[in-house]
């Protein structure tokens, strides 16, 4: 598969991985489309109940209408069939057409002013439907302006970039790597030497793992058109020309150095005797001009001197001559210091022999921009130090002749170095830094040699998985720890209240009292008197007497009859309805702090990190920098995945004269037509507390019935 790497801007730094993040932060659900209130209409009850009120009220006019309408039509009747005279039936039908008159006119006034109230509410309720529904438009106008600020904001954090680059800071020209599998290293490798391939740059890879770490490097340069030199060591050590050429203090110093790695790490014996030794034994073998000194001939030289051997076998090789045997041997005698020698030179030759065949089969090579030489399986224990100390230190002597160049311009990769020992590295790291060569060291395990020299100098210092304990341990002390503000106490006290009340009253009232009485009286009378009357005359005058009779007859008849109808009618109604809702909250938060120092990252996050994961750390001007990358190099390949740093990227200048914060403006993503935020635009609609006016998407706008249907929140009882 071929991965595809994005240049960076700076081609002089080393990228390591790529670390996760989103600047632009994720817009959440999108917003709730409003719920149409609960639109208002004439009640039918209200109506029914108004109507039943009016009926009750009308009953005793209805009534007093029929009975003079029927009164009116018998009267008429009996005066026309002649059973009651004309004038007395004229009399009752003028007065029941009054009666009728005055009940009928009254149920049309009741009956109008009924439909003028069921016109006024249907009014009411008109506004008030026109009311809701123009605020309806200035909600939905809202959310649409809300959707799509959602939708540009959605947009942009699904096109941002979400791998930005880690890279080893500017100034550093060493990166340590502690910890980490063969498959972690692979992957770091691979995306670091990569970049800087693609940047130009050269690449040397000594693999001392035994692991076939740089296969996946080697397939990648293959696909990207570089054909790589590969050794792999003790079967190429024929082919291998590094350390030939070297006059006789380095070779000797080369020597010395290779023969000592079965020391014990940190031991302070003298090499002194050790590189007199080699720097004799090569001023003999470089007697002859027609022969360049190699390692095989130096073996050959040790086992004559030591007396290993017939020196007549090296002879008839070819690797000395017979006069430089001769030499070798005369040149110590067999006194007590002589023989430690003699026993010291056994000591070398039995070292320096598997670097015998190194440079003895040596053919022209066209030059590369990837070297890798890398350490078999077959080499064994003491065969893998020596051979990774030989690569080590005649790399060493060649930085030391090369002139200064770019940082990281040529980086060199030594996996596996916890086998080298401690002064090895140094002269290593000390050559790297005079010619500016970019150098990367990864350690399988943390031990003293390496702890000390972890972060030496001004190098970045980046931790992969840590199997051990005491090695997590140890890198958990080396990032470091800081001082924290942590809550030692909490107390929270919330409170809600709340009350919802309806209340419906109706109360209706009707009264109806009819009172009839009727009196009829008869009585009859018969009077009658009879007088009789004598008178003489009087005595003193002479008269004539008299005589007088009377009768009276009387008789009385009377009839009487009264009638009298009263009604009373008392109606009362009242209609009403009451609601109320109240809502109360109350929160008291009390938070209690204290300092408290913490490692920066615990030892078990460093024990069960990722294969490819790897935490970066380094001195910068605003303290020491943790940075957790991910050195997987399918993440190269990937679209959302850019060289720039997560540092560059923020600092971008943007694209819109508006936008703050130094972020850019996402691709994808359109510009605001104006520097007005989206809060006061969305100040300018009609608010839901505000007057609503009337606002329409129909004129102009498109349809605001955007994003998820919403639930129906309504605290108020549903009324049909």
């Amino acid at each position: 598969m071929l991965i595809v790497f994005a240049m960076s801007p700076n081609v002089n730094r080393l990228l390591v991985g790529y670390q996760y993040a989103t600047p632009q932060p994720e817009p959440g659900p999108p917003p709730r489309r409003p719920t149409p209130p609960e639109q208002e209409r004439l009640n039918p009850d209200w109506t029914a109940a108004q109507r039943r009120e009016e009926s009750r009220l009308n009953r005793p006019l209805k009534g007093a209408f029929g009975i003079a309408v029927a009164l009116s039509a018998t009267a008429l009747a009996l005066g026309v069939v002649g059973s009651l005279d004309v004038l007395v039936a004229g009399l009752a039908v003028v007065c029941c057409a009054l009666v009728a008159a005055v009940s009928g006119y009254a149920l049309w006034q009741g009956e109008r002013a009924l439909r003028s109230r069921l016109a006024d509410e249907r009014a009411r309720v008109g506004r008030m439907r026109a009311a809701q529904e123009s605020r309806l438009f200035a909600w939905q106008a809202e959310h649409a302006t809300r959707m799509r600020e959602w939708q540009e904001l959605r947009v942009a954090y699904e096109r941002q970039k979400r791998w930005y680059a880690v890279c080893a800071p500017d100034g550093v020209h060493r990166v340590d790597v502690a910890g980490g599998t063969l498959s972690g290293w692979s992957a770091m490798l691979t995306t670091a030497a990569a970049n800087r391939l693609a940047a130009g740059g050269e690449i040397t890879v000594l693999d001392l793992t035994e692991g076939s770490v740089a296969l996946d490097l080697i397939g990648f340069a293959r696909a990207s058109g570089i054909d790589p030199l590969v050794w792999v060591l003790p079967d190429d050590l024929p082919r291998l020309d590094l350390g030939n050429g070297q006059g006789r203090d380095a070779l000797a110093d080369l020597l010395s150095q290779v023969a000592s790695v079965a020391d014990e790490q940190g031991s302070a014996r003298d090499l002194s005797l050790d590189n007199a030794i080699l720097e004799r034994v090569i001023d003999v073998l470089a007697g002859n001009p027609l022969r360049q000194v190699t390692v095989a001939a130096v073996t050959a030289g040790l086992r004559a001197l030591a007396q290993v051997g017939d020196p007549r076998d090296d002879v008839a090789a070819g690797l000395i001559t017979a006069g430089q045997a001769d030499r070798l041997t005369a040149m110590f005698g067999r006194a007590a210091t002589d023989r430690v020698v003699l026993e010291r030179a056994w000591v070398l030759e039995s070292q320096l022999r598997k670097l015998a065949p190194a440079g003895t089969a040596l053919v022209p090579l066209p030059r590369s921009a990837l070297r890798v030489a890398a350490l078999s399986p077959r080499a064994g224990v003491v065969g893998s130090r020596v051979l990774g100390t030989y690569l080590t230190v005649a790399l060493t002597h060649l930085l030391r002749d090369a002139e200064p160049g770019q940082p990281w311009q040529h980086t060199l990769f030594v996996l596996g170095a916890d086998k080298l020992r401690g002064d090895v590295l140094d002269r290593l790291s000390d050559a790297c830094e005079r010619s500016s060569t970019g150098l990367v060291l990864a350690y399988r395990s943390i031990s003293s040699h390496v702890r000390q020299r972890l972060g030496r100098g001004n190098a970045a210092v980046a931790f992969m998985r840590l199997g051990n304990a005491e090695d997590a341990k140890a890198a958990s002390e080396q990032i470091g720890t800081e001082h924290r503000f942590v809550l030692s106490q909490l107390t929270e006290t919330i409170g809600v209240s709340v009350t919802d009340t309806t209340s419906s009253a109706y109360t209706s009232t009707a009264g109806s009292a009819n009172s009839t009485a009727t009196s009829w009286s008869h009585s009859e009378g018969l009077s009658r008197s009879t007088g009789h009357g004598h008178s003489d005359g009087s005595l003193l005058l002479p008269s004539r007497a008299s005589f007088s009779r009377s009768v009276q007859t009387g008789d009385s008849h009377s009839t009487s009859k009264s009638e009298s109808v009263s009604a009373s009618v008392s109606t009362s109604t009242a209609w009403g309805m009451t609601t109320s809702k109240a809502t109360g909250d109350s929160e008291t938060l009390a938070r209690a702090l204290q300092r408290s120092r913490e490692f920066l990252v615990e030892q078990h996050e460093l024990q069960q990190l990722p294969a490819s994961a790897m935490i970066m750390t380094y001195a910068g001007p605003a303290g020491r920098q943790v940075v957790l990358a991910d050195a997987n190099p399918g993440i190269g390949g990937l679209g959302a995945a850019t060289a720039l740093t997560l540092e560059e990227f923020r600092g971008r200048p943007t694209a819109s004269p508006g936008g703050g914060g130094g972020r850019p403006t996402p691709r994808g993503v359109r510009e605001e037509k104006s520097q007005q935020s989206p809060a006061a635009a969305r100040g300018q609609v009609a608010g839901r507390d505000d007057k609503p006016g009337q606002v329409s998407w129909r004129q102009g706008r498109p349809p605001p019935n955007l994003g998820p249907p919403p639930a129906r929140l309504d605290w108020r009882k549903h009324r049909s």
